[in-house]
């Protein structure tokens, strides 16, 4: 008994570890962090973090920065560059866009939720009204140019990470507007043409957008200072080599802004820009993240010596013999291998495709990036079935449905709890870069409950396919474990490795569809399938293991990836 919960006191360990180092990190120097909701103009509710330096008070208020992370990331995206403003004693406000996090939706609306933010920003009188800046990564800097544009007079200066001003979503720049602006604009960006007109993000020197915003009739210099801080009309640009996502896991990108906040902004306490600490918090999440996976494997375990659950038990546990079982082999088991791996990679972007222009957000399927996943999940489920009478036969269970229902739901909840937990004691999600496992609120609840049957069907159908063509019990554990992940993974690891190569070959990545948003999103999507299809191989071996179905792992593969999507992506339509 004591062997078989072992498992789960590693997970926990492993949590509490890491929303230590979290903690201890976010809050160096005196840091308090809260967890706020305030009201919009439109009555709506918004979500923030609010992290205080203990050089605000009343009596003698501090610079004040709003930071909004990008589209479909939520507010703890801008972690690093949170930590690093309020150690160096300024107040920052950590948005969650509307429509996004626990900000009431839809996404999109309201400028983004910039102007709402600065006004509440403005509102903490531990707060400097004269030097209030603004920060904003991808969307997030159309966010606060929402709140500058509703606001010109109530913010001091501003850095845009990967964004832009003007067309789609902005007002155009000028050289007197916005006010005192940076822009880290990278190398290997992949919205060039969407943010500035230009094909590659290396020319982004060569655009008139740009010369409008800076003032010149010829390229931009990066690194260069324009204009006069005092006027309001100082620009620079800094073109940092790596990708839009990696802008904000950065030290480099984070020093820019720092450097540039130092510049223009008073009251903040001098510390070099190359004294940063975030990655520790990040580490820590990190490993709270892997903690969560081994806290499911544990309990799942533990929860198989319970009585209740002894049906589920693989019988060879009791007698001491394994089952015959049959794999694919020698050539099928290289085909079963490659179509596993590469269907699923070659029909993602037709899939999310069809998705956008088909299955728009509306009050029922009310998430535009989770639609062109459930398309993808369909078209791939389907795929499956057609495809399984050319899998080995393997010998039914009975009995098993409502137990592996019970058991699925009872090890996710101890995971939910879990992150519930950390999230009061340590004020975390469990996340690495943009890969985030956040609660889901009230309404996002509700449309979990939408997207969980389908999304749960496909991998009751992937996983069983998987395990018929690969999984025995004659098979070494590494060698099991190996093959399910490749199968799952293989073909978004070349499918994002191509896309980069090319980037870095090219200056861009290869675009088949003409809209110049959808390729760099999707493949920024695509990032995410690679550990989270990790993670279910994972989860899929283990419980297999240990019941001889597929159907207890599928479940719970159902549940949390449709909880990872739900509460971590933008909800578009009201719901």
């Amino acid at each position: 008994m004591h062997r078989r919960w072992s498992l789960a006191i590693v997970g926990l360990v492993l949590i509490l570890a890491g929303g230590v180092l979290a903690w201890l990190t976010q809050t160096s120097g005196g840091i308090q962090i809260r967890d706020v909701r305030f009201p919009g103009a439109k009555g709506n509710t918004m979500s923030a973090l609010l992290y205080i330096p203990p050089n605000a008070t009343p009596q003698l208020p501090a610079p004040g920065i709003l930071a909004v992370h990008g589209y479909i990331n939520s507010r703890e995206t801008q972690d690093g560059f949170a930590i690093e403003f309020a150690r160096r004693g300024y107040v920052v406000l950590a948005l969650d866009q509307t429509g996004h996090g626990y900000s009431d939706g839809p996404a999109f609306a309201n400028g983004f939720g910039g102007p709402d933010g600065l006004v509440y920003l403005r509102s903490l009188e531990f707060v400097d009204k004269n030097n209030i800046g603004l920060e904003g990564h991808s969307m997030g800097g159309w966010t606060v140019l929402a709140a500058a544009a509703a606001m010109p007079n109530d913010y001091k200066s501003m850095v845009l990470e990967g964004s832009s001003t003007g067309k789609p979503f902005a007002a155009e720049g000028t050289t007197s507007w916005p006010r005192n602006t940076a822009l880290v604009f990278a190398k290997y960006e992949e919205f060039p043409e969407l943010m500035w007109g230009v094909e590659h993000a290396r020319d982004v020197t060569q655009s008139p957008k740009l010369w409008a915003l800076f003032g010149t009739q010829g390229p931009v210099e990066p690194g260069k200072e324009y204009g006069d801080p005092a006027q309001g009309t100082a620009r620079v640009l800094y073109t940092p080599a790596m990708t839009h996502p990696a802008e904000h896991i950065s030290d480099e990108a984070i020093g820019h802004s720092l450097d540039w906040f130092a510049k223009t902004l008073k009251g903040g306490t001098p510390r070099p820009s190359s004294d940063q600490i975030w990655f520790r918090k990040e580490l820590g999440t990190l490993i709270a993240l892997v903690g969560f996976v081994v806290l499911l494997l544990g309990v799942f375990d533990g929860l198989l010596e319970a009585p209740v659950f002894s049906h589920l038990r693989l019988p060879a546990v009791a007698d001491g013999s394994a089952p015959a079982q049959t794999t694919t082999q020698g050539g099928r088991w290289v085909t079963a291998l490659l179509l596993s791996a590469f269907i699923p990679a070659l029909t993602y972007y037709p899939a999310f495709a069809l998705g956008g222009s088909l299955v728009t957000p509306s009050r029922f399927l009310p998430q535009g990036i989770t639609n062109q996943i459930l398309v993808w999940a369909v078209i791939n489920g389907l795929v499956a079935l057609a495809l399984m009478p050319f899998a080995p036969k393997r010998a039914s269970r009975s009995g098993i449905i409502g137990l592996s229902i019970l058991i699925a739901l009872v090890t996710v909840a101890v995971g939910y709890a879990a992150l519930w937990l950390s999230d009061l004691v340590f004020k975390i999600d469990f996340r690495f870069w943009i890969v985030g496992l956040k609660l889901a609120s009230a309404k996002q609840f509700l449309i979990f409950l939408i997207y969980l049957l389908p999304f749960t069907a496909f991998f009751v159908i992937a996983l069983h396919i998987l395990h018929r063509n690969f999984s025995s019990l004659g098979a070494s554990r590494g060698a099991l474990y190996l093959t399910n992940i490749l199968a799952l993974t293989l073909g978004f690891v070349v499918l994002v490795g191509a896309q980069y190569l090319t980037m870095w070959l090219s200056g861009k990545l290869f675009n088949p569809i003409p809209d110049p948003g959808f390729v760099p999103l999707s493949t920024i999507v695509a990032i995410q399938f690679v550990p989270l299809l990790a993670i279910c191989a994972v989860i899929a071996t283990f419980t297999w293991r240990r019941t001889g179905t597929s159907f207890p792992g599928a479940l719970i593969c159902g549940l949390f990836v449709t909880w990872y999507v739900v509460a971590g992506t933008a909800t578009q339509a009201a719901f």
